[in-house]
């Protein structure tokens, strides 16, 4: 049967469905069947508010997927700096950041050093944190 041999009804159905793609999705889905749907648009019309349920989920799609591409343009951006990047002079920023990170902690060795022997000369205090005194 083609197209041009269904009730005219049924074809401006047909339309009206177009415009709203998530009603095919509860039909998969069981929520709902055609000819429910058919019913419901026959006796309720296209303007009745019920459709705005199909509509607001079709947008709330749009917008999920257009965030979906904007998460893969900065995925994308990251690999192409990722393969741009220059292997050998990452490594040598690296071992400079290392030896920078290492000249740091012997200056802290130093200082710590300084304080352990400040804390070997008072061994009383450090043994007794708190001092209890009885009134």
């Amino acid at each position: 049967m083609e197209n041009n041999e269904l009730h005219p009804s049924v074809q401006k159905f047909k339309q009206f469905v177009k415009k709203y793609p998530e009603m095919a999705n509860t039909v998969r889905n069981n929520e709902n069947t055609w000819q429910e749907l058919y019913e419901d648009w026959y006796l309720l019309g296209e303007e009745d508010p019920k459709w705005n349920v199909f509509q607001d989920v079709g947008e709330a799609k749009k917008e999920s997927t257009k965030s979906g591409s904007e998460e893969k343009g900065w995925v994308n951006h990251i690999t192409g700096i990722l393969k741009n990047m220059d292997t050998n002079q990452v490594q040598h920023h690296i071992s400079n950041l290392s030896e920078a990170i290492g000249a740091i902690q012997g200056v802290l060795l130093q200082f710590q050093g300084d304080n352990a022997k400040n804390t070997e000369e008072k061994p009383a205090e450090r043994q007794h944190p708190f001092a209890f005194r009885k009134d």
